[in-house]
């Protein structure tokens, strides 16, 4: 009996030891959730491949108006996507549901110039498996005219100012000077004559100028601040802030319009001067940067080119450059290096429809006409 009871003992041991060293070491539990979390990894990899695009590429380049035709195909033919959702510019345009996986995005939504986005989001049991980003540029659907000009007339102009704004109104040019004898002023046309002036501060870089409703706003370089003036008196009335550059400035009906050098010009709201929209400027070909010193001119924003003898002639409503205006050679003066006091400053007298050019410290303002 004995003999039997230790048998028995042992046998329980053995059993006993057996199960505490499998269920210490944890191998089958762990295989089992090893195996669940490995096959989980494997879905959400195969689902992150749901489509591909075909078109278009990466940086494809299309006209003004023009269709964009996408073509898109499953990455794998026994995980068809539910559905595949068309994002353009930032806007849900369409889904599609089955094959063919293609659509064409109409004219109409390729009416502005630029580099524009576009996005694909593949979906499959309710979720988000695959997003698809590409860009593609939105070039003129014209190319530009040249125009020369024929100066008629030439006015004195202030060799000290190194222009960066310019408009005319009621008789006189108003003026925004830059570097560190930035200022605001009123100039006699005829004589060149300084009427009044406003300097600013020392450490402020004076940038473009324009009129909104008997207000002149004015902003600066670098330092994102501006400033609202009665035209009156140059009193102070306000302080405007934004997040880029200021370069040029100009007003359109009910919106001022802002460059920072770049070929992006920003539309703001002139209460708070908040950007509602941006146009990015094109011609046939490429991008047209560094816009400067800006004018509206009959329904057209006029635009220096920085460092060039060009103003770029832009539709306001699509971002096309209309024409460029090529004013090489207009300025003959050995003491001025218009290589770097270059073309800057464009004034329109709406009644008289007189157009006026200048450049930083230059010695003249000319009255000009264009010719084709």
């Amino acid at each position: 009996m004995k003999n039997n009871c230790i048998k028995y003992l042992s046998a329980m041991f053995i059993v006993l030891l057996v199960t505490w060293i499998i269920s210490c070491s944890g191998r089958s539990g762990n295989v089992k959730v090893a195996a669940k979390e490995t096959d989980i990894s494997t879905e959400d990899i195969t689902e992150s491949r749901l489509i591909k695009m075909i078109l278009p590429e990466e940086n494809s380049e299309f006209k003004l108006g023009e269709s964009i035709k996408i073509v898109l195909a499953p990455e794998n033919i026994n995980q068809l996507p539910d559905s595949v959702i068309i994002y353009f510019d930032g806007k849900k345009i369409t889904s599609i549901n089955s094959a063919p996986w293609e659509y064409s995005i109409p004219s109409s939504f390729t009416s502005q110039t630029g580099r524009k986005s576009l996005k694909a989001t593949g979906y499959r049991g309710g979720k988000a498996r695959t997003t698809i980003t590409r860009f593609m540029i939105i070039l003129s659907d014209i190319v530009p005219k040249r125009f020369s000009y024929k100066v008629l007339h030439t006015y004195p102009h202030d060799r000290g100012a190194f222009t960066q704004g310019l408009f005319y109104d009621n008789g006189v040019l108003y003026e925004g000077t830059g570097q560190e004898s930035s200022s605001l002023r009123e100039v006699e046309l005829v004589t060149g004559k300084v009427l009044r002036q406003l300097n600013l501060s020392s450490d402020l870089f004076g940038e473009g100028i324009t009129l909104f409703n008997d207000r002149i706003y004015q902003v600066t370089w670098q330092t994102k601040v501006g400033f609202v003036y009665e035209k009156s008196t140059f009193k102070q009335i306000n302080k405007i802030y934004f997040q880029s550059e200021g370069w040029g400035l100009t007003a359109i009906r009910d919106k001022i319009v802002m460059s920072d050098g770049s070929n992006v010009l920003y539309f703001l709201e002139p209460e708070m001067f908040t950007v509602v929209s941006r146009l990015e400027v094109y011609d046939y070909e490429k991008k047209v940067d560094q816009l400067n010193e800006l004018e509206y001119i009959n329904g057209e924003i006029w635009a220096n080119i920085w460092m060039t003898d060009l103003i770029a002639r832009i539709d306001p409503s699509s971002g096309k450059v209309l024409a460029y205006i090529d004013l090489k050679g207009i300025l003959d003066d050995p003491q001025t290096d218009t290589s770097v006091n270059v073309l800057n400053g464009i004034a329109y007298d709406t009644e008289g429809k007189r157009i006026f050019i200048t450049g930083k410290n230059w010695p003249k303002l000319f009255e000009i006409q264009l010719i084709e």
